[in-house]
């Protein structure tokens, strides 16, 4: 039985991917817009001081930490990131990429905003975020080569527990590599591939952002309305669903500590 399911959400996932896919050609043609009223330009990564909400999270990183360190208390039980979204089978199937979320294309987790009261009053201070999670990545993790589905975000990671050597703990955007940084930022791109692996024997842990793309008008107001239909497909309506649910099984067993 627990095969039979596990290769039904495969197959879903993989006509999700697909459908996923076609979403992505049409996406594609919004892309030159978005780098003509783009205010930051077209780029791999992107540096921290483009953004002034930064220094907020940057300066605040131990207090995020702290309340992380609660949280990697009942690692145990929480989700991966294919038991929140289906479609992520296609990059990962097994239990080394955990995660906790706060937002999910602006719609909130509330209990566990309620556990992380910090970190929550700190990412909702930052202009336009839009997604916001625990990003867990388990010792010898590969994520492999894919592209993020829309150019009006960009991503942010927040390092918090970053094992050494760095060159065993790196992402490559396109043809350039980062390296996380306890306490410093990454900002980059991710419609342009990227892969991920953490080949050391430690968990590596960032806060992980999708942030509105800064825009010239009108396209700031057009993107924040292409965010909205986002949210509205079945894709994160499912996603938000499968949240909740994990959200109950964690707030239960965080309370019965």
């Amino acid at each position: 039985m627990i095969q039979m399911n596990k290769l039904y959400l495969e197959a879903k996932a993989k006509t999700r991917h697909l459908v996923a896919a076609m979403i992505r050609k049409f996406e594609r043609q919004f892309e030159k817009l978005i780098r003509h009223f783009s205010l930051i330009g077209d780029a791999t990564f992107y540096d921290s001081h483009q953004f002034s909400w930064v220094v907020d999270l940057e300066s605040n990183w131990t207090t995020i930490r702290k309340e992380l360190e609660e949280v990697l208390k009942y690692e145990d039980y929480l989700p991966n990131f294919q038991d929140i979204s289906p479609e992520q089978y296609y990059l990962t199937k097994d239990n080394r990429w955990k995660t906790y979320f706060f937002y999910a294309y602006g719609l909130k987790a509330e209990n566990n905003c309620q556990i992380c009261p910090e970190t929550s009053r700190l990412i909702e201070k930052v202009p336009g975020m839009k997604t916001a999670f625990f990003s867990i990545l388990l010792p010898h993790k590969h994520i492999p080569e894919h592209c993020g589905p829309y150019k009006g975000v960009i991503r942010y990671h927040l390092g918090l527990i970053v094992p050494q050597p760095k060159e065993n703990c790196r992402i490559r955007v396109g043809n350039d590599f980062g390296y996380w940084e306890e306490g410093k930022s990454l900002i980059f791109d991710d419609t342009f591939e990227h892969e991920v692996w953490n080949d050391t024997d430690a968990n590596r842990v960032v806060l992980f952002l999708d942030v509105l793309r800064p825009m010239r008008f009108p396209f700031s107001v057009i993107n924040e309305l292409i965010i909205k239909l986002i949210s509205w497909t079945p894709f994160i309506q499912d996603a938000l669903l499968n949240q909740k649910e994990w959200d109950k099984r964690f707030e239960e067993r965080h309370n019965s500590y």
